[in-house]
């Protein structure tokens, strides 16, 4: 059964009112693949626009976004998150010009449940505000592979393979 619906298969938000309150984290990925004409504009690990800084907003509005992650989706228990931080790295450009850029949102939280949602939203939004930046250069970005790599504390630790 998922722990999301109750015996009559109804929408429900578990009860974590039992659970001891510990440390926990989460690490999520996700990966922006700009096409030749935006990858061209990478310049210092950053594209700068005539909306700011491609990058540095993606990271503000990362963190924003895993700090609301209970408001976006259903039956998330709101977190009052102690970390939140994510990182942007472009890659080398392939035999086409287009670059893959990794966005890494690493959260964490003393909590009676995890934070891998947050990380995945954070991840998530992050490469959303690289997508509504570069739109106006290029429509053909693509975002793909958004995945949790490691989630810590709670009933037992998890690692991507």
């Amino acid at each position: 059964m998922l722990s999301h619906l109750d015996a009559q298969n109804r929408p429900t938000m578990v009860n974590v009112g039992g659970k001891p309150v510990t440390h926990r984290t989460a690490h999520a990925v996700a990966t922006v693949t700009l096409p030749p004409a935006l990858a061209g504009l990478v310049a210092g690990n950053e594209i700068q626009s005539k909306k700011g800084p491609l990058f540095q907003t993606a990271i503000l509005a990362g963190i924003m976004g895993a700090k609301q992650t209970s408001t976006l989706i259903p039956l998330c228990h709101p977190l009052p998150l102690d970390d939140c931080r994510i990182e942007i790295q472009a890659g080398q450009p392939d035999a086409t010009g287009a670059v893959d850029v990794t966005i890494h949102c690493h959260a964490g939280v003393q909590a009676k449940t995890g934070v891998e949602m947050e990380a995945l939203t954070g991840a998530t939004i992050a490469a959303l505000t690289l997508y509504d930046m570069g739109k106006a250069v290029s429509h053909g970005i693509i975002i793909k592979d958004v995945r949790l790599l490691e989630k810590t504390g709670g009933k037992r630790d998890w690692r991507a393979e």
